[in-house]
């Protein structure tokens, strides 16, 4: 395991100080704190950091043995430990070596000429073209197309696309209560054909096509599948059940077939510029030096908060209305990745791992939580991105929306002292008993830290690139921590019980229930009887 002690002096020293006192030093923070590939930029200036501490991260990145790692994954070399599998899903989009005998660009090819079909009308229902794709999936066979599909929306010229996920009956009902079954095509993202939530939303997703179409419902359904078997019992021709491979892992799957849904909407064309953004910023990993790599620089940077500063949580911030689904993308990406208390050797953590990612895009988010982020007790860092340009072309929504971006990040770091605020409210007139009943309260202890994304405008090629910078960034925290980031064990435990316990919740007794789960399944028989 990485030892991080050599990060304690830096830190005790720059809690010291303060992000007003660093910049009143320092004028060319931006300068020096900032890195760049091809139009995106990150400022990391606003980070509590300097020269000494940087560096230090940069020798805790090599002595992890970060680039030796890297390569280790790229070559095939089986990464994940715990299931023995090889972690290639930079392979998807040319930024690895595909395996021997696995066809990538004859799958690619395949499920993109169908979806061209699909839009085009060639593959169609007896009523006409599909206007509406609903895909039946959950965790990364959800949260990665959704995400997509919603930041791409401009580019879409194809049919709606619609997501279900939960296995809350209220999710399917509510997506098909204005759709035709007879123009929609239904989705079903399993890797086994087995995951209990999709394959009971899509059983009732199936009934409801054949109410519509009766016996013609299997030729509305295709599927994203590795068990071709299963889905032919489903219904489902294995001319229409795209695969992948078990070294792509369910977060990192929007790549391969599981972006069906994002290929019917966007066309083959976006899709591939989705993954070429994604290979440039794969190559930009495997060969830019540490100092200049942005996924290893916020990779440390999060080191830096959560190991060194000990802040246990990240807000996540798009200025972009389209990015809204991008925080629960991510948060799924970082957490369930890197949420492990056991290092890859079997032994326990030495140190703090993954943090909790959560946020929304602003501005609604300053009207939301960012009063806790302000004057809250805890220290929040924050991450932002922006787009210097928006789709909608220039005007004063996007200009006011970046303004706020900007402000956020000085007003975190910089504040307003009690001083400030009372010659502020003097200016204004305001009378001496209100400054002194109202000072502390409009005051703003600013010291905390963002870092700053800013790109272009948003398209398929820069949010391929916004994708694997964040997959990348997460792959080297958890090589620093020395943890399987492509595992996620934590997941079945829930499983296995929920399972478990649907007899008990259909009448069957069951005495070896603990008297919380046995006495919370009485009172929903009694509520529900």
């Amino acid at each position: 395991m990485t030892d991080l002690s050599a990060l304690d002096p830096h830190a005790a020293r720059l809690r010291g100080t303060t992000l007003r006192a660093l910049f009143a030093k320092e004028g060319d923070r931006f300068e020096r704190f900032t890195a760049q590939f091809e139009d995106m930029t990150v400022d990391f200036s606003k980070e509590k950091i300097d020269d000494d501490a940087l560096t230090a991260l940069f020798d805790v990145a090599r002595t992890a043995g970060v680039e030796k790692a890297r390569d280790a994954m790229v070559s095939g070399e089986h990464w994940n430990l715990t299931e023995d599998r090889a972690v290639l899903h930079m392979a998807l989009r040319g930024g690895a070596d595909v395996p021997a005998g696995d066809d990538v660009a004859g799958t690619l090819d395949r499920f993109l000429a169908f979806a061209e079909d699909v839009r085009e009308g060639r593959y169609a229902a007896d009523a006409g073209p599909f206007t509406d794709v609903i895909n039946i999936g959950i965790g990364g066979s959800d949260l990665g197309p959704a995400m997509v599909a919603r930041a791409l929306e401009p580019d879409r010229d194809g049919p709606r696309v619609h997501f279900v996920s939960n296995v809350d009956s209220a999710h399917l009902t509510d997506t098909i209560k204005d759709l035709d079954p007879a123009r929609t095509l239904v989705i079903v993202a399993s890797k086994t054909f087995t995951t209990m939530e999709t394959m009971m939303n899509a059983r009732s997703a199936r009934e409801w096509l054949r109410g519509g179409v009766g016996d013609k419902a299997g030729h509305h359904m295709a599927a994203v599948s590795t068990n071709i078997d299963g889905a032919a019992e489903f219904g489902i021709d294995a001319s229409r059940v795209f695969g992948f491979w078990d070294w792509v892992g369910g977060r990192y799957s929007i790549w391969s077939a599981i972006g069906l849904p994002v290929a019917i909407g966007i066309g083959a064309k976006g899709f591939r510029a989705f993954l070429d953004g994604a290979g440039a910023m794969d190559k930009h990993f495997r060969t830019a030096p540490l100092e200049q790599n942005l996924p290893v620089i916020l990779a440390v940077l999060g080191i830096w908060r959560r190991n060194a500063m000990g802040w246990p949580t990240v807000a996540l911030i798009p200025y972009d209305q389209r990015l809204e689904r991008f925080p629960a993308y991510v948060q799924q990406l970082d957490m369930e990745s890197n949420g492990k208390r056991t290092a890859r050797g079997g032994d326990p953590v030495t140190t703090a791992t993954g943090p909790v990612i959560w946020g929304e895009p602003g501005t609604n988010a300053q009207h939301s939580f960012f009063q806790l982020l302000h004057q809250g007790t805890d220290v929040v860092p924050v991450d932002f991105i922006a787009a210097a340009q928006s789709r909608e072309g220039p005007g004063e929504h996007h200009t006011a929306l970046l303004a706020n971006c900007l402000a956020q990040g000085q007003a975190l770091a910089f504040g307003r002292t009690e001083e400030e605020v009372r010659a502020a409210m003097k200016a204004k007139g305001a009378v001496s008993g209100d400054i002194e009943r109202l000072a502390t309260h409009r005051t703003f202890p600013g010291d905390r830290p963002s870092t700053t994304i800013v790109h272009r405008h948003l398209d398929p090629y820069t949010l391929g690139r916004v994708v694997a910078l964040y997959e990348h960034k997460v792959f080297v925290q958890g090589t620093i921590w020395d943890i399987d980031s492509f595992d996620q064990w934590g997941v079945e435990l829930g499983k296995e019980l929920a399972v478990n316990l649907i007899p008990s919740l259909d009448g069957e007794a069951d005495a070896s229930l603990d008297a919380s789960t046995a006495g919370l399944i009485s009172t929903i028989k009694e509520l529900s009887a």
